[in-house]
């Protein structure tokens, strides 16, 4: 899923307001070459609302539009029947896009909370979607190495000048976790880094899980290594 392609054609749109009979049949020819599920829909339909978000200056508009958001996902679900029904556990492999497509939809329509333990985050399509995120209100904690977070092409200073909380271990060891809990309720974790080279080269595998059995205990490791580096 080009989710980049989407928000160029998304500002050139709003720059009148108005979808012209050629930008709609433009975003139609988007969307057969890249909604290939309810995962890809639901992130289309979050980034259309952040690029509205950000082209209007008035808070209480963009705060209209969040409202209206949340409304569209319960009149209008991403899956048929009345209500958006998780799956259970979703598994995703890269080379490719599935692992990255995975991560992005979580962070597109994660409503609360955001706690990601992640070893090295380069991927500039995953950050976009975290700042995307930090900026409508979700709760986004990070915790990353020390040593990958210097690395070239790193998007940790991103973070810090979104002023998004973020600790870094300063063992002389790593901190190697790939895993990130969403509202609480959803739980990825896996080889999978997130890099564009693990998406375009790295056999990685990556689990979504709704599972609270398996949800908890991470959720304690987090907290637990939030409150150890704090």
């Amino acid at each position: 899923m080009n989710a980049a392609e989407l928000d160029a054609l998304l500002r050139q749109f709003l720059v009148d307001g108005k979808l012209s009979k050629a930008e709609r049949t433009a975003l139609t020819a988007w969307v057969q070459s890249n909604v290939a599920s309810d995962a890809h829909r639901a992130v289309a339909r979050s980034r259309v609302f952040d690029a509205a978000r950000n082209a209007v200056a008035d808070p209480q508009a963009a705060q209209v539009l969040t409202f209206l958001e949340d409304v569209l996902k319960v009149i209008v679900p991403t899956q048929p029947g009345g209500s958006a029904v998780e799956p259970a556990a979703v598994v995703a492999f890269s080379p490719g896009d599935a692992c990255l497509g995975m991560i992005v939809s979580r962070l597109s329509t994660c409503r609360t909370s955001a706690d990601l333990c992640i070893f090295t985050i380069t991927d500039d399509r995953i950050a976009d979607a975290i700042l995307s995120a930090h900026k409508r209100g979700v709760k986004v904690r990070i915790v990353t190495d020390n040593d990958k977070s210097e690395d070239l092409g790193s998007d940790i200073p991103k973070f810090l000048a979104a002023r998004i909380p973020l600790l870094v271990d300063r063992t002389p060891f790593h901190m190697h976790h790939k895993f990130a809990i969403f509202d609480g309720t959803r739980l990825l974790n896996g080889s999978y880094n997130w890099t564009r080279g693990a998406a375009r080269d790295n056999m990685e595998n990556l689990v979504d899980t709704g599972d609270p059995k398996l949800i908890a205990p991470f959720q304690r490791e987090f907290d637990a290594i939030w409150t150890k580096l704090s």
